[in-house]
């Protein structure tokens, strides 16, 4: 099942299929360790949605709602 990152639950996880959009919030995004394949867990979702709290590549990662929108992730 595809979702958006921002649709996961803490304790979700999956692995990143797409990252759409482009420009420096792209670049930035796969700077960061966040390209195709990689395994993503939601750790913590701030309590009014933002931000979100991720795991990535055995390091924390906060990103806000609408960046993590743009990450497509295939649920386990």
């Amino acid at each position: 099942m595809e979702k958006n990152l921002s649709e996961l639950k803490p304790k979700e996880a999956g692995k990143v299929k797409m990252i759409s959009g482009e420009g420096t919030l792209h670049k930035r995004l796969l700077d960061m360790g966040i390209i195709k394949g990689t395994t993503i867990e939601v750790i913590m979702v701030a309590p009014l949605g933002d931000p979100i709290d991720i795991k990535v590549k055995g390091y924390h990662l906060s990103l806000r709602k609408e960046e993590a929108a743009q990450i497509s992730v295939e649920v386990n």
